[in-house]
């Protein structure tokens, strides 16, 4: 992975972060998932005019043509238009990424539902805007807001797709307009399957440019590298590879940097990583504890009190369940940082995640409290396992079979995985299976098996071990 690609991650993870990331879809992003691109929901309208559509550059003049050829009516676009894009279409994995990160703007010259859907099926409420007049009202509680500035397929008719649409694009809807030169100005936008030839959009960004100069926020597109086997003969490959630096160049202007792939599926994983990277910003601290084992109550809270307030001081979001003898100190720690300064966010601080402890519906105590370990857990990418102890029906001391529980979840999600094994009990044991499968855990990793070490080393001073937790977190974030 090259410099420019870990420098667009890093930036994106952060635009994320600070709920600043917006989303520009084109129909490469639909293709995906079945449906056809421009080209191929015009190749027998351009055989129809004896022309070739692979050979056309200007496919919104090629729906002028074939609707002036009709005498103006456009009735045989509306019917291609709904009968390409109301197909059964499978969710791709590149959807499934956007609509489950933080993104609460979309934009998308695309006519199917794909985002909004996507975006329903991770459990978030979309406000969609396909007409001028919705840009004036809010969906309660949405999620996440997609401009549909060419339209909707349920109103074909509306769609933009000719010359003549375009023209009138300003006059009948001038509000999209502004809003997205509101949001290019203000959050980072991310274009994905666009390939820059809308007029609407050229027209946008160089207005931008012209009032802000060199002051132009910066966005990022994906581009496919241009491959010799792509091609018949090598003049057309040195031709549209030129052709492709000379455009990733010109986007520049507008602070545009295309990020290259060797192919499509690299996006994917480009796209995990973002995930990934984000989530890292968030621990999950599993424990509970009945007994303090060697510790003591007063070191045993003093360090759990310290280490909340250090995470959030590094940047981090905590989400923990409240365990028994462990949530109410990591509270108090996480509340003195917060309350210690002018910026006092709880809400980006800190997320409590209390198990519900009366079951009134149909599912038993155990199966709901394991979804609702799985839900909690899938928003966090590190996990920190501490102490892990509870009180039988006779009094004893047993291990905490929902730290257990947890820590298995947290591997199956892929959690970096961080038991302190000097806090004793479950976390001693999580520690020793981890210091076993070290090199396949961390195999990203292996200067820091010795840092690992000293996670099991029941020092004296506190202050010692949590210096070196969060060395081992901080560099876990950056990758």
């Amino acid at each position: 992975m090259g410099q420019k690609t870990k420098t667009f991650i890093r930036n994106y993870t952060k635009a994320l972060k600070e709920k600043n990331a917006a989303i520009f879809a084109g129909s490469g992003l639909s293709k995906e998932s079945g449906f056809v691109d421009w080209r191929g929901l015009l190749r027998h309208i351009a055989e129809d005019l004896h022309l070739n559509v692979d050979k056309e550059h200007d496919l919104i003049a090629l729906t002028q043509y074939h609707i002036n050829e009709k005498g103006g009516n456009r009735a045989t676009i509306n019917q291609l238009l709904v009968d390409e894009f109301t197909k059964d279409s499978s969710k791709t994995e590149n959807l499934k990424i956007l609509a489950s990160l933080p993104i609460e703007t979309y934009w998308t010259t695309n006519y199917d539902k794909l985002i909004e859907d996507s975006l329903k099926d991770e459990g978030k409420t979309p406000d969609v805007k396909i007409h001028q007049e919705d840009l004036a009202v809010s969906v309660p509680k949405r999620d996440a807001v997609v401009y549909k500035m060419h339209g909707d397929i349920s109103h074909p008719a509306n769609a933009v797709i000719s010359k003549d649409d375009y023209e009138v694009y300003n006059l009948n809807r001038p509000l999209f307009s502004t809003a997205l030169k509101g949001d290019l100005i203000s959050k980072t936008f991310l274009f994905i399957g666009f390939s820059f030839n809308d007029p609407n959009l050229d027209q946008i960004l160089g207005r931008i440019r012209v009032l802000l100069g060199e002051n132009l926020r910066e966005h990022y597109c994906f581009f496919k590298k241009v491959s010799r086997s792509d091609y018949d003969d090598d003049e057309e490959y040195k031709y549209n590879k030129v052709r492709q630096d000379l455009r990733i160049k010109d986007l520049r202007r507008y602070s545009i940097e295309g990020i290259l792939v060797d192919d499509y599926a690299d996006i994917t994983q480009i796209l995990e990583k973002i995930r990934d990277s984000f989530k890292r910003n968030t621990i999950f601290i599993s424990g509970s504890a009945d007994d303090y084992g060697e510790w003591g109550n007063d070191v045993s809270l003093k360090f759990i009190h310290s280490l909340s307030g250090r995470l959030l001081s590094e940047g981090y979001k905590i989400i923990s369940g409240f365990g028994r003898g462990i949530g109410s100190t990591v509270i108090n720690g996480c509340l003195e940082y917060i309350y210690s300064g002018e910026y006092q966010h709880l809400d980006e601080y800190l997320e409590l995640r209390p198990f519900p402890q009366v079951i009134t519906g149909k599912k038993s105590k155990e199966t709901l409290w394991k979804e609702y370990r799985r839900d909690m857990i899938s928003d966090a990418g590190i996990a920190i396992f501490i102490f892990g102890n509870k009180n039988n029906e006779k009094g004893d001391i047993i291990d905490a079979d929902g730290v257990i529980e947890e820590f298995e979840i947290a591997k199956e999600f892929g959690l970096q995985l961080v038991p302190i094994g000097a806090t004793g009990f479950v976390a001693k044991k999580l520690w020793d299976f981890v210091l076993t499968q070290y090199d396949s855990l961390y195999p990203n990793y292996p200067d820091l098996k010795n840092d690992f070490k000293l996670l099991g080393k029941n020092e004296d001073d506190s202050y010692k071990l949590i210096t070196t937790i969060i060395k081992i977190v901080n560099i876990i974030r950056g990758g």
